[in-house]
């Protein structure tokens, strides 16, 4: 079945803060720890046991481990003439779990970076060329998707955008492309846009969805997917966190029950048509085996978006 055919898509967990629960030697980091990319070079059957757990869970779809894979990013550990080598093995690293358990798609993750355009980090000219870079990278070595994720900057989110439409365009591909905007309990992105105007920014692109991912728990999502019900004429995503995250005995860990996340997201798609559903931060395996539990015989609900 194609992807864009399959009425509901349930989407993986945390990558970032699963890493962050591995016990691995420091032999693997090279210097480098915190660069959870870089993991795909030293330690790809680790990245594909973290894939295959989430596929095994209930997932359709697994996100590369190539959220900060850009040059401006892997500047940053000094890695930033490696950028096809990472993001080509971040996809291998995913494509061997989907060949292990003989289904799934693979989206290629492309996050936000560190550089916000709006606040003059960085050029859009610079921006552009280096998520030219990665998006190559990534399609060149078969994602079955695009996932623009995390957004803050309604600038760089249309950077990445164009960047990845004209990529798409010189390679003669048709790869579906999800947009995800983190939405702060503000109300707005970091940047200050509100969920209507960025909607109006990325109308125009022939998008697969568009949605929210981190920042926030479920319930502090709620009005904006209500807003997106009764307005975006797409399909809709929600990739929340696990709740806010709380430091307990000097780490990090993020309260929500799995069985409380898969009633929230539930509701969002029974009652308000969100048709590609997963978690951010703090979401295991086995939210996702509560999720897909829960989800026995829902669809998505009809929605009638006036233009």
């Amino acid at each position: 079945m194609n992807l864009k055919d399959k009425q509901l898509l349930i989407l993986d967990g945390a990558c970032g803060t699963s890493i962050q629960n591995m016990i691995l030697p420091d032999s693997v980091w090279d210097d480098n720890e915190g660069c959870n990319e870089y993991l795909c070079l030293t330690a790809p059957d680790r990245i594909t046991e973290m894939h295959l757990s989430f596929l095994k869970a209930g997932a359709d779809v697994i996100e590369t481990n190539s959220f900060g894979a850009t040059s401006i990013v892997l500047g940053e550990y000094g890695l930033q003439d490696r950028v096809k080598e990472i993001n080509t093995a971040a996809v291998r690293a995913a494509q061997k779990a989907v060949e292990q358990h003989g289904s799934g798609w693979v989206a290629g993750s492309v996050g936000p970076g560190t550089k916000l355009p709006s606040l003059g980090h960085i050029t859009v000219e610079a921006l552009a060329a280096s998520y030219k870079e990665q998006i190559e990278a990534l399609v060149d070595a078969g994602v079955d998707l695009l996932l623009l994720e995390t957004a803050q900057d309604i600038l760089q989110l249309k950077t990445v955008l164009v960047t990845c439409y004209e990529v798409l365009d010189e390679k003669s591909l048709d790869i579906p492309v999800m947009v995800s905007v983190t939405i702060e309990s503000t109300g707005t992105m970091l940047g200050g846009t509100d969920i209507a105007a960025a909607a109006a920014i990325i109308e125009p692109f022939p998008v697969l969805s568009f949605g929210l991912n981190c920042a926030t728990g479920p319930e502090d999502m709620l009005s904006t997917i209500r807003w997106l019900s009764h307005n975006w004429p797409g399909r809709i995503s929600c990739l929340p966190n696990q709740g806010l995250p709380q430091i307990v005995d000097g780490k990090t860990t993020y309260p929500m029950s799995p069985e409380a996340y898969a009633r929230e997201l539930k509701t969002f798609i029974g009652d308000w048509g969100v048709s590609l559903a997963g978690g951010c931060c703090g979401t295991t395996p086995q939210h996702i085996i509560a999720l897909k539990k829960a989800l026995a015989g829902t669809t998505p609900a009809k929605r009638e978006v006036l233009p």
